[in-house]
């Protein structure tokens, strides 16, 4: 066992960090600005100007196949990267990637839809959330029906994050409703690869944070048989390894912001003085930093341990819903510690705290709630799927 970084996986996080001090958080202010004014986080353009510098870095691709153009540093290395980019709010993502199961299609559709999402050519998004079926997929009302070659897909998707911006989207639809019902949600549903321009129209869900997910809208959208993904009936499993993914990676996020937001607040206590002396030497405050350094070194660890286990090629989906319900939870614990270290400065607008303490919110629903991952967890030990030690 080996508990330290590699020589290589240092080297790569020292190198992220730097990029993200040079070129993103000096943009912070003029994010904060932008979004106190209505306007887009960043200006159109930008994010494919800052790609481009990763790239000239050597950073294109995180995980990608090295047979796709991309650096397929693995999971781990993943794990350490999203934890370095979520030091700080500008919203950024290295180009070169695609959906997890974009790679399950066929050569055609690889050849439409994956190798161009890759190129960033096209953007794309995955939408099984519904008004009425969020976890509980035995509630999914939209459908898929037969009509010569192709189907016809009618229903409403919500809170499908891209969705606004995407030029396909992975869409799950009932196919078969006896087979949907009698196995509780887990068949008779599939995937389907829609063009926005066969004819799905998106709208802007406003939120109390930043983030501007979509609802879906699908009026007898024609799909041709040719864009199915996976197996008809099966796509729950592509839903299932979908969240899968991302669940994780909620929690590698919730690291890298309370990290940051922790350094903030040290540095704070440091310098702020009440009655004679900084509020460091408070008890109070003394106890609220130390608890917090203490979760974030925690779930820093769970959320490595479900990198790992992936890397290993074995299933992580335990370990997945630990390192979400746990660190989800951990930055919202730190990020009100830090307002509250802040105090009234915490609490307004010209420091970034209050952005992240409503978009830390998101994270303990979004790819599954904090109820759901009890649920996963407690029903993998009581049916003896995993064992304790």
């Amino acid at each position: 066992m080996h508990l330290r970084l590699t020589d290589e996986q240092e080297m790569v996080r020292k190198t992220i960090r730097k990029f993200v001090e040079k070129e993103l958080i000096p943009l912070e202010n003029d994010v904060l600005r932008n979004e106190r004014e209505g306007k887009p986080s960043l200006p159109e353009g930008k994010m494919e100007e800052l790609q481009q510098k990763a790239e000239e870095a050597g950073f294109w691709g995180i995980n990608t196949p090295a047979e796709y153009g991309g650096a397929d540093l693995g999971q781990m290395m993943l794990a350490i990267v999203q934890m370095e980019v979520a030091r700080t709010f500008v919203p950024f993502q290295f180009g070169g990637s695609a959906d997890n199961i974009l790679y399950y299609g066929n050569e055609q559709q690889k050849e439409t839809y994956l190798i161009p999402t890759i190129q960033g050519e096209k953007k794309s998004c995955f939408a099984m959330t519904e008004p009425g079926a969020g976890s509980d997929t035995r509630n999914l009302r939209t459908t898929a029906v037969k009509d010569g070659s192709d189907w016809l897909i009618n229903g409403e998707k919500t809170f499908i994050t891209g969705g606004n911006e995407a030029d396909f989207v992975m869409v799950i639809a009932v196919t078969n409703k006896e087979l949907h019902q009698e196995s509780q949600g887990r068949k008779g549903v599939t995937c389907f690869i829609a063009d926005r321009s066969m004819g799905w129209e998106s709208e802007y869900i406003h939120t109390m944070g930043e983030w501007g997910p979509a609802a879906l809208i699908f009026d007898n959208v024609r799909v041709p048989e040719e864009n199915i993904l996976g197996e008809i009936d099966h796509g729950y499993d592509l839903g299932l390894e979908w969240i899968g993914f991302a669940r994780w990676i909620v929690g590698a996020r919730a690291v890298g912001a309370a990290e940051r937001l922790l350094n903030m607040a040290i540095d704070y206590a440091n310098e702020r003085e009440t009655f004679g002396k900084p509020i460091g030497e408070r008890q109070a405050i003394q106890w609220q930093i130390a608890d917090s350094a203490v979760e974030i070194e925690a779930a820093k660890w769970l959320v490595l341990n479900a990198a790992f286990t992936l890397d290993q090629g074995e299933d992580n989906r335990h370990y997945a819903s630990m390192a979400k319900l746990y660190g989800a939870n951990m930055g919202n614990n730190v990020i009100d510690r830090v307002l509250q270290i802040h105090g009234g400065m915490g609490y307004t607008r010209e420091l970034p705290i209050e952005r992240w303490y409503r978009e830390a919110r998101l994270w303990r629903i979004y790819d599954g709630t904090d109820e759901i991952q009890r649920l996963i967890i407690s029903r993998n030990l009581l049916k003896g799927h995993v064992k304790i030690g």
